[in-house]
């Protein structure tokens, strides 16, 4: 790429990242600290005044670190078994590990209520009472239900990670004594940090921000939940946007300690290794006892989907202090692609989504090629730039955006304007703002799709293909994108699914009935008496199938660089 070209691309997407990123966080931090003319750090120190929003941002910590610490728990020991050793099975076991992404948390808690409730599965199988299985104010059911959705992030990081380590390291250290316990604390696990902290960063913010889990589980007194309540309030007081402020700085600053710790060592260690690991052939119990952590794991994360599913097929009413539910039916599926509100949903997620895919498709591939064709001095910041949005919460984006409809709604140019708060206001039509969220929250996944074909192609066709005539539209249209076209594909299937499931951008955003997408559906149908509970656990299984195939489908088309996509 032409440095001339280089230059023109970086600066628009450089100007639309600005407008559509750094502009609502922009509005976030001046409602919260431009205030009445005046800049002032007074309600930044209420919030930690406050014992009510103090003590959501604790519980939101506590979340995080209970989830991310659990999640650590149970990747790392699959990874390294995985990586060590081959038994019978483990191919089939490695994939069913991925299984619990295909299901977004909050759909999973409605499962899990009915298998860990009070008058659920377990407690009637075992005539245990109505004990309490998920924990005083639901805190541990949060923490376990995000880390058996979560913990597949770290797993394909880590897998990574061990994948590019030289094995000639292990095999020195083996030589000289050094157990396989030992080699792993003292020189795999060191080795693997950068991956694991990329991993890790990720599901700490994830957990630290999410929406759906904790409202479902009802567990109200964290800082998340506060925010969603306060949206009523959003331009009327400063607190909500103070808070906001907060969570976007933890959020950040820990993105950007991980970057500062181990962003030169991970590219360091992305070279491959000198020679093949091998690893050591299980039989008998030994193989059983290898595989035995997968069982245990994948059925655990199973739960969730096993309840979801139950409960689809429950006909209302009828799964109540019993073991399975007391009548079955399917009305529930025809409901939920039939029911008013899911048909709306359903066609409002599909618009949304393809709009944010062509527009991820278009800046994906302009970013990648300028940070893998182009030699201008500026294209790592830009590849940085593309990839904050994974370490920027939903959460704060959702409210942000809200901030900037709030600004431009009441631009006194346009109060008389009929079609401009039909096109700005999310109170009357949430559209543009939902696409712009979707677009920018999984632009990442985009990019790290286009960077790791690019880099796999050489540029010396681009090269022939320029000496020959062609120019550089016909070079890109005829060469490029061809070679890279699996990998367009993949990144194009992970960006439409994820925002199809999309959780805090569609509750936040999604305030007319008539605009709300799937997810949005799925959490109001869960608060409707009667059949709501049983329609909307049919919802969330069609939203299984169809992210089980978007997954497939990436996964066959991207190998192991899959983890790569998930990685802050």
């Amino acid at each position: 790429m032409k440095p001339r070209v280089a230059w023109l691309v970086f600066g628009c997407t450089t100007l639309i990242l600005g407008a559509l990123f750094f502009w609502p966080l922009g509005r976030v931090l001046a409602g919260g600290f431009w205030v009445d003319g005046h800049l002032t750090a007074r309600y930044l120190f209420g919030v930690f005044q406050n014992p009510v929003y103090v003590e959501g941002l604790l519980n939101s910590l506590k979340i995080a670190l209970g989830t991310t610490g659990l999640a650590m728990v149970v990747a790392l020991p699959l990874a390294w078994l995985a990586n060590q050793f081959d038994f019978r099975g483990k191919a089939a076991f490695s994939a069913l590990v991925l299984v619990p992404m295909i299901l977004p948390p909050f759909v999973g808690a409605i499962g899990f209520q009915q298998i860990f409730g009070a008058y659920g599965l377990v407690n009637t199988l075992f005539g245990l009472g109505a004990r309490d299985w998920l924990g005083g104010g639901q805190y541990v059911g949060v923490v376990l239900l995000q880390t058996l959705s979560l913990y597949p992030i770290l797993y394909l990081n880590a897998v990574a990670a061990l994948a590019n380590i030289d094995p000639a390291m292990e095999e020195a250290a083996a030589n000289l004594g050094c157990t396989r316990l030992r080699r792993f604390f003292r020189i795999t696990l060191p080795l693997m940090m950068p991956g694991l902290f990329a991993g890790g960063t990720l599901i700490f913010i994830w957990s630290f921000t999410e929406l759906g889990t904790p409202l479902i589980m009802n567990y109200n007194r964290c800082a998340s939940v506060q925010i969603y309540d306060s949206l009523k309030e959003i331009g009327s007081h400063p607190f909500p946007y103070a808070l906001v402020a907060v969570m976007l700085a933890a959020s950040v600053g820990l993105y950007a300690l991980s970057r500062a710790l181990f962003g030169g060592r991970a590219y360091a260690m992305q070279s491959k290794a000198a020679t093949q690991a091998t690893t050591r052939q299980l039989h008998g119990w030994r193989g059983l006892l290898a595989a035995a952590p997968f069982a245990l794991v994948i059925g655990l994360a199973l739960l969730p989907h096993f309840g979801v599913v139950l409960t689809s097929f429950a006909a209302p009413g009828s799964w109540y202090q019993t073991v399975l539910p007391g009548e079955w039916t399917g009305q529930n599926y025809l409901e939920a692609l039939g029911h008013d509100m899911t048909i709306s949903s359903i066609r409002n997620s599909l618009l949304f989504s393809s709009l944010a895919v062509g527009f991820d498709i278009l800046f994906g591939i302009a970013i990648a090629f300028v940070v893998v064709r182009s030699t201008i001095r500026l294209r790592g910041l830009l590849d940085a730039l593309a990839m904050i949005p994974l370490a920027v919460p939903g959460l704060v984006m959702a409210f942000g955006f809200i901030a900037v409809s709030s600004w431009l709604s009441n631009l006194p140019a346009m109060a008389d304007s009929d079609w401009w708060p039909r096109l700005v206001d999310v109170r009357v039509n949430p559209t543009l703002f939902l696409v712009l969220a979707y677009s920018v929250r999984r632009l990442p996944y985009m990019v790290r799709s286009a960077v790791a074909g690019l880099q796999q192609t050489s540029v010396t066709f681009e090269e022939a293909a320029g000496n020959l005539g062609a120019s550089p539209l016909v070079t890109l249209r005829r060469i490029t994108l061809p070679l890279i076209v699996a990998n367009l594909i993949a990144g194009a299937l992970l960006t439409f699914a994820f925002s199809m499931l999309e959780v805090s951008d569609s509750l936040m955003l999604a305030q007319q009935s008539e605009y709300r997408p799937i997810t949005k559906a799925i959490f109001e149908l869960f608060q409707l008496l009667g059949t709501g509970r049983y329609v909307a656990a049919a919802l969330g299984v069609w939203a299984m199938a169809f992210l089980t195939a978007t997954l497939i489908g990436s996964s066959l088309l991207l190998g192991k660089k899959l983890g790569a996509v998930f990685r802050v």
